[in-house]
Parts: structure tokens; C-alpha cells; sequence
């Protein structure tokens, strides 16, 4: 296995859960915890990204996001990773292409809260990741709603699979809405109040 990279047998059911952590949140380790639970998981892979192609904020240094991830998000079976850095991918269509060959035999599976499906067809080959790997979607405050109208997930809710069934042998397009105890918790609103800033090159919690 390349080093810096996280150790994957084939056979393996790999959960990805991407973004910029910026900063990494109780949000972020709930609905981790939960997918593992629900989806059969024997893994879930953090993969922080270098930054976001459709934001135009840029985020803090990756270095020190990479570090508050550690420190939120401590389980076994939990990886905090730069892979798309170390890949020299942008966008998740690509890091999932390139996990797939570097990891014949690992089955992934593409972890979002359902924030991220309101505005999934804005992403880059959308459609492309769908028919990748199977899509499993989190609930998030606020946001049930919305993802359930969005164009995702009305384009393929014919691939939409019960709760019972189990994701990971299910084959592209496939996609499971989760519903689970709601935790508020947004990076957005933690940098709004001042819960995270960057300083002397580390993080540190506001005041």
C-alpha cells in the first residue's frame, strides 16, 4: 500500500465521507457514527479536502484542519485523511475513480448529509458519482425537506432503496435516505461565532 494511505483488504466496506472540515464538529462525528451503525461499515474514511471548488471562500490550512478532525473524531475504525491531496483531485468524482483502482475489491460507499443532496446536481459529474458507488444520505437539521426535492433525488428516485436493505451490495445508482436523532452542529455557524479560528499556525477554539 502506498504510504500515507489507509489499509483496505478487498471484500472491505468502505464509507467516504467527504468535505473541509473546517472546522471538524460533533455534527460530523454523528452522523460517522450512525452510518457505520446502519450501513454494515468497516471503515469510514475522512477525506479533508485541500479545498472547495464551489466555494469561494477558501478554508483554513489543511494541515490544521487535519489536526481538529483528530481530536473530534476518535474511533477505531475511523480514518482522518488528506487522500485527495495526496491524489491531486478537486473534485469527487475523480477521488473516487482513482480509490477504486488504487483499492480493487474495497466496496465504497459515498457518505453526505442531506445538506449536501439539496445541491448535489451542482457538483462536478454528479451523475457520474451516482452510478459509481452506492450514496448514502444523513439527515441534517433543517435540510430533510429540501434534499427530498432536490433534483437528485427526484432524477434517480427510482434507485432510492428502504432502510432494510442493505447499501453496500446494492448496485449503482443506489441511494439510502437515513433518518436519525438530529445533531445541529455546522462549521458555517461555528466560524460565524468565533468557535474556531487559526492562530501562531494552530487551531484553537474562540472564547
Amino acid at each position: 500500500m502506498r504510504h500515507g494511505f489507509p489499509f483496505a483488504t478487498r471484500g472491505m466496506i468502505v464509507g467516504l465521507l467527504g468535505g473541509s472540515f473546517d472546522p471538524a464538529h460533533e455534527g460530523h462525528v454523528h452522523i460517522t457514527r450512525e452510518a457505520m451503525k446502519r450501513m454494515g461499515l468497516d471503515q469510514v474514511w475522512w477525506l479533508v479536502s485541500p479545498g472547495n471548488p464551489l466555494k469561494a471562500r477558501q478554508p483554513a490550512p489543511l494541515e490544521v484542519r487535519m489536526a481538529q478532525a483528530r481530536r473530534v473524531m476518535r474511533h477505531p475504525r475511523v480514518r482522518i485523511t488528506d487522500l485527495e491531496a495526496r491524489l491531486g483531485t478537486r473534485f469527487t468524482a475523480d477521488t473516487i475513480a482513482r480509490l477504486q483502482t488504487i483499492y480493487p475489491g474495497v466496496t465504497f460507499v459515498w457518505l453526505m448529509g442531506a445538506d449536501n443532496l439539496a445541491g448535489f446536481h451542482r457538483w462536478d459529474r454528479w451523475r457520474g458519482i451516482m452510478e459509481a458507488v452506492p450514496v448514502g444520505v444523513l439527515a441534517r437539521p433543517g435540510a430533510g425537506l429540501r434534499a427530498r426535492l432536490s433534483p437528485a433525488a427526484q432524477i434517480y428516485g427510482g434507485n432510492r432503496i428502504g432502510r432494510g436493505e442493505n447499501l453496500a451490495r446494492a448496485r449503482p445508482p443506489a441511494w439510502v435516505f437515513v433518518n436519525l436523532p438530529m445533531n445541529d452542529a455546522s462549521s458555517s455557524e461555528i466560524r460565524a461565532k468565533g468557535g474556531w479560528h487559526v492562530r501562531d499556525g494552530g487551531a484553537a477554539p474562540g472564547s
